[in-house]
């Protein structure tokens, strides 16, 4: 088995709290070796009570994988099940053109700007 199976994740993740939102910054590699760290960084999260949106800001993700992108799916799922929008902010370069490859850039609310994504946050009742 090759080495790189087993390579530290190159994610940092950080969360804070709007005034109706849950926001989650990603930085690094979106792949295999990170999906566990977002899915432990999300766990609290989902045992919050559910809020009306949850930003995941991709403005700083430099690589993003079939892995990465089947978790942001879940997350996608999750955030339907649980009743809140899910809004990708930041969606540029690498981000934006894995989401068109793969058809996926009309299944997600994009936002290019992380800012436009939580001004609409804002607006919300």
């Amino acid at each position: 088995m090759s080495s790189e199976a087993y390579r530290k994740s190159a994610l940092s993740v950080t969360s804070g709290l709007s005034r109706n939102a849950v926001i989650i910054r990603l930085e690094g590699e979106l792949d295999v070796n990170a999906v566990s760290v977002l899915r432990e960084h999300l766990r609290p999260v989902w045992e919050l009570p559910p809020q009306p949106f949850l930003i995941l800001d991709l403005g700083e993700v430099q690589f993003c994988d079939s892995m990465g992108m089947n978790e942001l799916i879940g997350v996608m799922q999750r955030c339907e099940a649980r009743g809140t929008r899910l809004l990708l902010g930041g969606v540029h370069g690498v981000m934006a053109r894995v989401l068109s490859i793969t058809g996926l850039r009309h299944a997600f609310e994009v936002f290019a700007q992380f800012d436009d994504a939580l001004r609409l946050t804002v607006a919300a009742p």
